[in-house]
């Protein structure tokens, strides 16, 4: 069998024959029910299942004497050694952050506070005892690789199956498939299956209830990965069953040892630039093997190139590979320095999405140092918005909110300032109206505050919250005598216009007369 059969080939777990995807799933379920023969030809009318299968292929597996026992070893799935360099190439036409997926602990990089060797998720897939679990985080902070990781260790055990799923490309009939086969996998050969469904967060809150029976009585062990916050995007059921793991944008250091390892796998060596006398040499090689490397790229080049993806791993190796692609001479010699890479990339995206918890995280953290008269900090969280493409309307009702909220009284000025700033965006749009924002942002913040208004606003909420019984009436004298009928109702009678504590009236409702919602505690 040639490569590219072996790559689309999975093995039989009643006959261990290898048989094409396309074909498997039907020949499986004829060994398991029908009991039929096996066909001599792979057919291919039938179509190829969407979800993908890792596991040892007993074909691979090879016998050995120790000690006159015989053991049983994979000759291809042995667990990766760090120090095992990988080979990659900027012109295969895969992304190099696929070429570059680390196959073990040892080589992820980053999210220490939850694989720390202290931890408790690093001691269970240490000891294969995997949960179901939810991996929540940003984009390129590793949650797929760290499936990877498992998947890579499931195959080196042969009681387990790890089934790749994606919610963009597949529905519920294909989790009732990998149920099914987990059921008879399970039951006839004992074996686990782990299920890792990518961006589970696109299934709604209904077709997650697929996972929950399967989940609780062990038929599949799930992992999803989703980089919404599963609180809102999940359902409660389901979460109950898993463990969530909060996984962090990587940190620039983290960033600039993944790109030194692509760029080790790619055979391009680090040097100092001619103005950079603090590093010689960021390469782990030899001298030897640095004069054989073809490419060079200067230090500071990989450390900018760290610093502006703001923690997206993905999005930093496929950038490098991009600005390599573009920069590397047809006799595949070249030295890329921090210009090439500034000229080729400018800063893509920032974490922030105008749908997700960024966006409410952000806009609390303009209001919030508002609050506390932080001008500096306002006018950078408004920035910080209006970069990540917010709409500036929406960052001017929350200046309104805030001017009345937490300035109140003690400048009567500042909400007509955020009323006009917020018209301002209205009239201008991006990217005139961002001075706007920013103006009012810091005249907020340096104003003088007074929540007076607004927490006698609260305690008359809940005046009326709490109210036993029906809520009183108007008094009669407050009433609108607009009829007749009304007038000989007394509605409207004895009021005048004078001062309350002259009238001899009161304004409150029958049995609230004392209270005083801006008495000071």
């Amino acid at each position: 069998m040639n490569t590219s059969n072996e790559v689309a080939a999975a093995a039989c777990p009643v006959c261990s024959k290898d048989f094409p995807l396309k074909e498997i799933e039907i020949h499986v379920n004829k060994c398991l029910f029908l009991n039929a023969p096996e066909p001599e030809s792979p057919s291919s009318s039938s179509k190829r299942p969407s979800f993908s299968v890792e596991e040892p292929n007993p074909k691979r597996l090879k016998v050995v004497e120790n000690n006159g026992t015989p053991q049983v070893h994979n000759s291809k799935t042995e667990e990766v050694s760090p120090h095992n360099s990988k080979k990659a190439s900027i012109t295969s036409g895969i992304p190099l952050a696929e070429q570059v997926r680390p196959e073990c602990l040892d080589e992820y990089v980053g999210q220490d506070h939850v694989l720390g060797g202290d931890k408790i998720l690093r001691m269970l897939l240490d000891k294969h005892d995997i949960p179901s679990m939810i991996l929540w985080g940003p984009p390129g902070c590793g949650k797929t690789t760290l499936a990877h990781v498992i998947a890579s260790r499931s195959k080196l055990r042969q009681g387990t199956r790890f089934v790749k799923l994606s919610a963009t490309m597949s529905g519920v009939n294909d989790v009732k498939e990998v149920v099914k086969i987990a059921s008879n996998e399970k039951r006839n050969f004992k074996r686990r299956t782990i299920l890792f469904m990518d961006e589970i967060h696109r299934f709604n809150k209904l077709q997650q209830d697929i996972f929950l029976p399967h989940v609780e009585n062990g038929t599949i062990i799930l992992i999803g990965a989703t980089t919404e916050n599963p609180s809102f995007s999940l359902n409660s059921a389901l979460l109950s069953r898993c463990k969530v793991f909060v996984l962090e944008k990587l940190q620039s250091e983290n960033l600039f040892l993944i790109l030194k390892r692509a760029l080790n796998a790619l055979g391009c060596s680090i040097v100092a630039g001619e103005d950079d006398s603090t590093h010689s040499s960021d390469d782990d090689s030899s001298e030897e093997e640095n004069c054989a490397k073809r490419w060079s790229i200067e230090r500071k080049s990989v450390q900018w190139l760290a610093d502006m993806c703001d923690g997206d791993a993905r999005n930093a190796l496929n950038s490098l590979q991009m600005a390599l692609q573009a920069k590397i001479n047809d006799d595949g010699e070249s030295h890329i320095s921090l210009g090439d890479i500034q000229e080729g990339i400018k800063r893509s995206h920032l974490l922030y999405d105008k749908k997700g918890d960024e966006h409410y995280n952000i806009i609390s953290a303009v209001h919030k140092s508002i609050r506390a008269s932080d001008a500096n900090a306002a006018l950078y969280w408004v920035t910080r918005m209006l970069e990540g493409g917010e709409d500036p309307v929406f960052v001017g009702r929350r200046l309104v909110r805030a001017a009345a909220e937490d300035i109140g009284l003690a400048d009567p000025s500042a909400l007509p300032m955020a009323v006009a700033a917020m018209q301002g965006c209205q009239l201008l749009g991006m990217p005139e109206c961002d001075v706007i924002l920013a103006q009012c942002a810091v005249y907020l913040a340096r104003a003088p505050k007074s929540q007076e208004v607004y927490r006698a606003l609260l305690a008359a909420k809940q005046t009326i919250s709490n109210q036993k019984g029906p809520q009183p009436g108007v008094p009669l004298h407050l009433r609108n005598a607009t009829s007749k009928l009304a007038k000989e109702l007394n509605w409207g009678k004895n009021y005048n216009m004078r001062h309350k504590d002259i009238s001899g009236l009161t304004y409150m409702p029958e049995g609230l007369e004392n209270v005083d919602f801006f008495q000071r505690h």
